[in-house]
């Protein structure tokens, strides 16, 4: 298949665009977890029935992206991005009117749909019209948007959540929807030159050959555990912060603010690192010390703004940190040939993952009389528990590319 030819200039506007759009879904994914204090208050749900407001987008994220590994290479990406793009607005916005909690839910599992499929397109895009040489650094643009929602997204939607309606951050998303279809519109380039390949025996063929290698399944394993014992924490973070730690919901953004500015600078750090000194020996180094962030937000009984911020960012560092090797590694546990079906269903297992994790935490987790949580701490030990899983497991990982004469299976 050749590939398309796009001057530099459009090139770094294709990226901007790519990297805009994928900053309005990860924001929308995002901002229910620092919205959990003022959704329990209004909706009047339970810890657990926050956990399955949180969940629902990842449920529905790791179905769509199964299927989205189906029916992506059938249809020409400019448009089927933008579609796509544009039913995800329509669920952020029915996010954004929905009257009570069971019409939220069913609204956020739409939204999870869109974007879980928004991803793998986003990404296969770069992979199309981006040459191998500076694909990495094409794709370090696109992933940006995460810790530029972290930064600035999140901190902004929860502004507009305190001083007008938790609704406001949908309808603020929903307004970055439109601007960016009409961007992506006028600046992405048409790509149909799949279309023209040579069509598989049948759709799942692909599917089945990822399926048959037990090194994949392997991979997608260690890369659950790392989800899970992240995720197990993150959702009730803030309800944490605001009921026991006694933090003031105006605050909350400073934790986003400086975890996330503290990651734009410590991601490229930790990259190197692990280039330089091997990606298993730094995975485990920093998961081990993701356990000390990991047991001071779940454990800490009271403290002050400041000491919170210390113990947010470090978290934010490590927990996050421990991705970057770790991508690297299950990258390169897939066939070269079958890498872009693996990781559409690598990308399923972590939504499972997280979706589980969001849950199994919301029934661990009670509300008291007071509005006080208990059970944190819990959530803390089957996270450190998951995580020390993962440093033991990491190690049965095959990487093809370090070692390219491991043997492949064959798709039939």
């Amino acid at each position: 298949m050749n590939q398309t030819v796009i001057p530099q200039a459009s090139e770094r506007a294709m990226l901007f665009t790519l990297a805009a759009i994928q900053f309005s879904h990860i924001l929308d994914f995002m901002i229910m977890m620092p919205l959990g204090p003022m959704l329990m208050r209004e909706l009047g749900i339970s810890t657990h029935e926050f956990g399955l407001l949180v969940a629902s987008y990842s449920f529905s994220a790791a179905f769509s992206g199964l299927l989205g590994a189906v029916f992506v290479d059938r249809f020409e990406r400019k448009r089927l991005l933008l579609i796509i793009f544009a039913l995800f607005g329509l669920a952020t916005l029915a996010c954004g009117l929905a009257p009570g909690y069971v019409t939220l839910i069913v609204a956020r599992g739409l939204a999870g749909a869109f974007g879980g499929v928004l991803g793998a397109l986003i990404q296969t895009v770069v992979g199309d019209a981006i040459p191998f040489a500076r694909r990495a650094k094409a794709s370090a643009t696109v992933s940006a948007a995460f810790a530029f929602s972290t930064v600035a997204g999140v901190p902004l939607s929860l502004w507009l959540a305190s001083y007008f309606h938790w609704r406001a951050p949908f309808f603020f998303i929903v307004v970055l929807v439109m601007i960016f279809m009409v961007i992506g519109w006028r600046v992405l380039p048409e790509l149909h030159q799949h279309l023209h390949k040579e069509k598989q025996a049948h759709p799942f063929s692909a599917l089945f050959a990822v399926m048959r290698d037990a090194n994949h399944w392997r991979a997608m394993t260690l890369s659950a555990l790392i989800i899970f014992s992240g995720f197990t924490v993150i959702p009730y973070i803030t309800v944490y912060a605001v009921n026991n730690i006694a933090i003031s919901q105006h605050d909350i953004a400073y934790i986003y603010l400086v975890g996330g500015a503290a990651t734009l600078f410590s991601a490229r750090l930790i990259g190197h690192w692990a280039d330089a000194h091997g990606k298993v020996k730094v995975y485990r180094l920093i998961a081990f010390a993701a356990m000390i962030p990991l047991l001071a937000v779940t454990q800490i009984q009271s403290a002050s703004l400041g000491w919170w911020l210390v113990c947010t960012t470090l978290f934010f560092v490590l927990i996050s940190g421990r991705f970057i090797p770790a991508m690297a590694i299950i990258t390169s546990a897939a066939q070269p040939r079958l890498r872009g079906t693996f990781m559409s269903l690598n990308a399923t297992v972590q939504s499972l993952a997280m979706g589980l994790a969001a849950t199994l935490s919301g029934f661990i987790i009670t509300q008291q009389g007071n509005g006080q949580i208990s059970g944190y701490q819990n959530v803390g030990y089957v996270a450190i528990a998951a995580n020390l899983l993962a440093i033991w497991y990491v190690s049965r990982i095959a990487m093809h590319d370090a070692h390219p004469n491991l043997p492949d299976i064959a798709p039939k």
